[in-house]
């Protein structure tokens, strides 16, 4: 018989987490629709009118549209160009592992997850400099390498998780290896591939650190702007939050709608 007691010490802890979470979404909600006034009375309170002012402030201040095409920009060729590269470089390594080179190049890619960002940021900083690459289409490049260790790292395990036979068959049939990715693997690693995507389009559009050290105000993201123009309303409070919310609301909902792939692709991805 199924045992249906309920956990208390659970569940408190997991309504104290989502309060955690929920609390600041609703300050940074209800602010942006509030005059300081309003927020100067009751910071808790709804807004007693909701004005969409401090959007329209927040959008001329900060070029917010102009930011915004720069993050759909990187955001959708970094996901497209992740998905293509990194998917067919983890299928060499994972039907080659028995291979000694293979194996060692697997641990090499898995290894650079384990080096900090700031180690490298200076001369990355400077070598793009000197490569003409401190812009965007040099910002997706470098996009599509940082995410290559550790998307190799579940690609592989997903991979290897696929029988070879099928791989067999499709060259009995007179299938390149080049045509048995696309047309045998490359279909099934829909899950894995929506994961990946789901995961790069997070971390591309909410990067901040890489487009601070490469990008001039002209090619700046939506993350970017909201540090530019921070000290000119940095003491307008409601401005600012309007200005977040208007460049987390995207994500919110890419992750909203497809958060149940994430974590199942990434336990499909870590076993074999």
């Amino acid at each position: 018989m199924i045992n249906k007691k309920t956990n208390w010490n659970v569940t408190l802890l997991l309504i104290v987490g989502t309060l955690f979470i929920l609390f600041p979404l609703y300050l940074t909600i209800t602010i942006s629709f509030k005059t300081p006034q309003e927020m100067a009375d009751n910071l808790l309170a709804l807004p007693v009118n909701w004005s969409f002012d401090n959007f329209r402030t927040a959008i001329l201040t900060t070029g917010f549209f102009s930011a915004l095409k720069n993050s759909l920009f990187v955001t959708i060729f970094v996901v497209i160009f992740t998905v293509l590269t990194n998917s067919l470089v983890a299928y060499v390594i994972a039907r080659n592992m028995h291979k000694k080179i293979y194996k060692i190049l697997f641990y090499y890619f898995v290894s650079a997850m384990f080096v900090p960002f700031p180690i490298i940021m200076l001369p990355l900083v400077k070598q793009t400099s000197a490569w003409q690459m401190d812009n965007l289409p040099g910002l997706i490049v470098l996009y599509i390498l940082f995410n290559l260790s550790f998307n190799i790292f579940i690609y592989v395990g997903y991979i290897r998780s696929i029988p070879i036979e099928l791989e067999e068959a499709a060259v009995m049939d007179g299938a390149s290896t080049w045509k048995v990715f696309w047309k045998v693997i490359f279909p099934l690693l829909a899950p894995m591939n929506a994961t990946v995507a789901i995961l790069t389009c997070l971390g591309t559009w909410n990067d901040f650190l890489l487009p601070l050290v490469m990008l001039d105000h002209d090619h700046a993201t939506l993350p970017l702007v909201q540090y530019i123009f921070q000290s000119e309303f940095g003491t307008n409070y409601n401005t600012a939050f309007a200005s977040y919310l208007m460049a987390l609301l995207p994500m919110v909902i890419v992750y909203v709608l497809a958060q149940k792939w994430i974590i199942s692709g990434v336990m499909k991805g870590s076993i074999k």
